[in-house]
């Protein structure tokens, strides 16, 4: 089997221990403060505490530090709580109570540690720093685990994690328990190796010479004695045809399974007699995510089997082999007797099964995508597939989403009545989300919306009609035809009582805003009214209006 890493071991005796310079490590993550001390809370105000710690002015807490799940005060002025000096801001000190309750729990552990009787612990990742991480059992007791004592091959993904640790170091002056993970990984890597050599070892391994070999396995003479070595005992790799390992006269190792007295049938094992090959995977360390080169051995319809070259198989499923979601046939991507490099994607070593990956290791469309497109690109794509909510179009390597909304400014038209797979189509590219690795398409942007073509033929202050399409609690949504849609709020309705609208009503209205970028258009009835009242008075203005002709005229008659 060949493993493309480099494993580094480094064996520590426990008088080593006292050599590794911890001291570095603690001070990112135990800050050594000022001691701890009673304060009292004199008020409370806003987001802040303050509390009398003795100094020259009140410390400053934070409240949520006092707050249960509820958001409900736990202490009130006047209340004597643990605090830990943490800081200052101005002047002031800052306190912090759930520290102080945190350095309490420490303390007890290291006071009631007995190094006689520590046993093994069980804590969770909680945070990481460069010396290494911080981790807490189920009682709320903090620990820190070195780096160099973690044991973790990739640290990117353990907060939040459970592992079990030893405790190899307290502190009581600096009030800190430090952990290792890796002393109980080498004892257990150590367990694992011993019980392999006593397997490897074992006295009852003798020599046997097949005698006559069968569809269902091949009898084998150890000493004299006739014994039956079925043909899922010649493999690891599982149920194997004998004839094409073995002729009958070939001297071969096994070992004793079984026997029936009544019966006298002895069961033998030939691949009982080697060592066995899932062990040698624990015991080299393989892990999920290691990249290991093996050779295609066998191509189905569904995948492929890969020898790792130690009896054992790997499966590599179809939809492993590429990032393509449509590769029909795993012979068009690799071929039988090929070396390939694979990652390894689930090992059960129980169950003797392996899964590989082979695109894992081959560059990602999206990132390739990334690397070409950005958001606002107008690209051409096909369509790959139509669903009830959009359609999926492939654009280069990947495929985005174009959503019914997003299709056609008609709300009523749908992908599925648009398009079919294989139809090209030009769209506008109008999100691309890192995190989901998703790509949202557009193609209405790329046509004028409605409301662009009502703000060619109409202003704010026009007078419009349309039909009421729909009652909400904030408003009126009404229908001015041609998929334009406006909206009436209800402070805009003035002295209409929404009440008495009913969908289907024809609504007059002005028009108080237009946004043709959000495509939205708001009317009011308020401002129709005024309008109209404007024009009245208007009206009255010009005909009472007096000229100083008129004045002048009417004296001299």
């Amino acid at each position: 089997m060949a493993v493309n890493k480099s494993v580094q071991l480094s064996k520590a005796k426990d008088e080593d221990i006292e050599d590794i310079d911890f001291a570095a490590m603690l001070e990112e993550s135990f800050k050594k403060t000022e001691e701890d001390s009673d304060g009292v809370i004199v008020d409370i105000k806003g987001d802040e505490v303050l509390v009398n710690v003795g100094k020259k002015s009140e410390g400053i807490l934070n409240i949520s530090e006092i707050t249960d799940a509820n958001g409900d005060l736990m202490y009130k002025v006047g209340d004597t709580i643990k605090v830990a000096i943490t800081g200052s801001r101005g002047g002031r000190p800052i306190v912090s109570h759930k520290k102080a309750l945190r350095k309490e729990k420490v303390k007890a552990f290291i006071e009631a540690y007995d190094p006689e009787n520590s046993g093994e612990i069980d804590v969770k990742i909680i945070n990481k720093n460069k010396g290494g991480f911080v981790a807490q059992d189920a009682n709320g007791v903090e620990f820190f685990l070195p780096k160099t004592q973690s044991g973790f091959k990739n640290a990117n993904d353990v907060v939040g994690k459970s592992y079990k640790v030893r405790v190899i170091k307290v502190d009581k002056d600096e009030n800190s328990i430090v952990v290792s993970r890796k002393k109980i990984l080498d004892d257990d890597r150590k367990k694992r190796k011993e019980a392999l050599a006593n397997i490897v070892d074992n006295a009852d391994v003798i020599e046997g010479t097949i005698k006559k070999i069968t569809t269902y396995g091949m009898f084998v003479d150890v000493g004299g004695v006739d014994g039956l070595v079925h043909y899922s005992e010649i493999s690891y790799k599982g149920p194997v045809n004998p004839s094409s390992l073995y002729n009958e006269g070939d001297k071969v190792l096994v070992k004793v399974i079984s026997y029936d007295n009544e019966k006298r049938h002895l069961s033998l094992s030939i691949k009982a007699a080697m060592p066995d090959p899932w062990e040698e995977i624990l015991s080299d360390g393989l892990e999920v995510g290691d990249t290991i080169k093996v050779t295609v051995s066998n191509i189905e319809p569904y995948g492929a089997f890969v020898d790792l070259g130690n009896d054992i198989e790997g499966f590599l499923h179809i939809s492993e082999i590429s990032w393509d979601k449509n590769i029909k046939n795993p012979k068009d991507h690799i071929s039988e007797g090929q070396e390939i490099d694979v990652e390894v994607i689930e090992i059960d070593a129980k169950g003797h099964r392996l899964r590989v990956s082979l695109k894992n290791l081959l560059p990602k469309p999206f990132d390739e995508f990334k690397a070409k497109f950005k958001e606002g690109d107008v690209v051409k794509g096909v369509v790959t597939t139509v669903t009830n909510f959009g359609a999926f179009i492939r654009i280069d390597c990947v495929e985005g989403l174009l959503h019914n909304e997003d299709a056609s400014w008609d709300r009523n038209d749908k992908c599925k009545d648009m398009f079919k797979p294989g139809d090209e189509v030009e769209v506008k590219i109008i999100k691309i989300d890192n995190a989901e690795q998703k790509i949202s398409l557009s193609l209405k942007d790329l046509k004028q919306s409605p409301v662009q073509e009502f703000a060619n033929k109409f202003n704010v202050g026009d007078i419009v009609k349309g039909t009421i399409r729909d009652i909400k609690d904030f408003g009126v949504f009404v229908e001015l035809g041609d998929n334009v849609d406006a909206l009436i709020r209800k402070e805009d309705l003035g002295s209409v009582d929404v009440q008495s609208l009913k969908i289907g009503d024809e609504i007059e209205a002005a028009i108080a805003f237009i946004d043709e970028k959000k495509n939205r258009i708001r009317l009011s009835i308020r401002r129709l009214a005024k309008q109209k009242e404007r024009e009245v008075l208007n009206e009255i203005n010009d005909n009472d209006k007096v000229t100083l002709g008129d004045i002048i005229k009417e004296q001299l008659q």
